[in-house]
């Protein structure tokens, strides 16, 4: 897929460098190649999305549990997931393409936040369809990223959409969950967290990641670029450097 790209806006620091230097060097590419995100098509229904032949990574998670400042930071980008100021009002299946040297080889979905009580009941049914179906039934679909704001932990929603993806899950399809905030937690509360939400799951990874404080970021971006290429490849060129960190949102 590839597609005009956008200009990119300012965006929050890289994550700290890793300790160890293949460490550090991998997640140096898997930022810079996540950097390169541009919009692509937005679509109100799984039927108005384009097909694609190129690996898809979905972005899932309660409204206000982090998702779109996880998607920017992840990118670099301060504005590439729109956060909505009247959470749960973002209905639509966003499309990034992501590939160095304007080719790209994978695509990032961002789907819509859930669980929000303002919403009418009657959207809420409609989008846990919408999100059912492209999440059972998406052929591109090559992993999911949870998001989870961990002081409040896996809500009886998070555990439905669990049970959706379970099956693909045991097929092959990648899972992660990211504990988002995770900055507000103290060492032994991300801990402990960190291992319940283990435990539940399911076969899918869990990192604590804090937008704000840059933990969790390279880790994060190196696994994406694992899951779409699982054989390696190239580096992409190096981001600019950064300017001063970017004001964050809640959703």
């Amino acid at each position: 897929m590839t597609s005009p790209r956008a200009k990119s806006a300012a965006y929050p620091p890289r994550a700290a460098p890793a300790a160890d230097p293949q460490v550090a060097e991998r997640e140096r590419v898997a930022l810079g190649w996540l950097h390169t995100a541009h919009f692509v098509t937005s679509a109100p229904q799984l039927e108005h999305l384009p097909p694609v032949d190129l690996p898809e990574i979905a972005f899932v998670g309660r409204s206000n549990a982090g998702k779109s400042t996880a998607i920017n930071t992840l990118t670099q980008q301060t504005r590439l997931a729109f956060a909505s100021k009247t959470p749960g009002r973002t209905q639509h299946i966003n499309l990034f393409g992501v590939g160095k040297q304007k080719v790209d080889d994978a695509v990032l979905a961002d789907l819509p936040g859930y669980g929000y009580a303002a919403v009418p009941k009657e959207a809420k049914l409609r989008w846990q369809r919408v999100m059912g179906n492209y999440l059972m039934t998406r052929e591109s679909l090559r992993g999911v990223v949870l998001m989870c704001d961990p002081r409040q932990g896996l809500t009886e929603l998070d555990e439905i959409l669990l049970d959706v993806i379970r099956p693909r899950v045991q097929q092959g399809l990648k899972f992660l969950i990211l504990l988002t905030k995770s900055d507000k937690l103290t060492r032994s509360e991300g801990a402990k967290v960190l291992s319940i939400t283990r435990l539940q799951a399911g076969g899918g990874e869990v990192k604590l990641f804090s937008a704000l404080k840059k933990q969790g970021v390279g880790e994060a971006a190196e696994l994406l670029w694992r899951w779409v290429h699982p054989e390696g490849g190239t580096a992409p060129a190096e981001p600019p450097e950064p300017p001063e960190a970017a004001p964050q949102d809640d959703t």
